[in-house]
């Protein structure tokens, strides 16, 4: 397997770039607790390991050659990322007035939240299908062997990445928990960049 070490850093610059997938995890850690933070990451693990199972398929392909497929996961995930800026929005402050009751999803609903916000992102599997040939050597052994080693490269890389942001997130939510006002802002900020990115899918 050759240039291993710029296939690192390619999954670093990807990783580094905001999207969805740290918005959710940010948001998740401001909000809840590690347990549904911990059910965020495995159902982003979980997506993007179906992401390189598909590419190494071929199914990436299928999306490129025919634009039906691909309009149909691009415009499911641009609706449930506008849904879930919306449940942003609507989601209660992390100090809740006197007497009432604080909702907060089960690691089960955090893990689902997860696995969709990544899964129903198409160009999520076309980076998969794009990137990881690029780091194979034909003459390097299985190439079967190759594409799996790679893909568990892109998901331990992903589980660091996404632990420093939920790490970022919780220090984020200490300190906005002192600030009602700013808990207001950082909800309606994040929601309206996930609305965003969901109608970015649209156009």
């Amino acid at each position: 397997m050759t240039e291993l070490w710029m296939f690192v850093g390619a999954l670093a610059v990807a990783y580094l770039v905001p999207g969805p997938d740290m918005l959710l995890l940010l948001q998740t850690a401001a909000s809840h607790s590690r347990w549904q933070s911990a059910g965020t990451i495995a159902g982003l693990a979980l997506a993007r390991a179906a992401h390189v199972a598909l590419a190494g398929l071929g199914l990436a392909a299928l999306l490129q050659t025919a634009p039906w497929t691909f309009n149909a996961v691009r415009l499911f995930g641009a609706v449930y990322l506008i849904w879930l800026g919306v449940s942003i929005w609507r989601a209660p402050s992390l100090v809740p007035q006197v007497g009432a009751a604080r909702r907060s999803p089960t690691v089960w609903a955090a893990f689902w939240r997860g696995l969709l916000t990544n899964i129903s992102n198409p160009k999520a599997l076309l980076f998969c299908s794009v990137l990881l040939p690029q780091f194979i050597d034909p003459h390097g052994g299985s190439v079967a062997w190759q594409f799996t080693l790679l893909g568990i490269i892109l998901l331990l890389i992903g589980v660091c990445f996404d632990l420093v942001y939920v790490a970022s997130g919780r220090l984020m939510g200490g300190w906005l928990r002192e600030r009602p006002r700013l808990q207001q802002l950082q909800r309606w900020a994040f929601g309206a960049l996930l609305v965003g990115f969901g109608a970015r899918l649209v156009f």
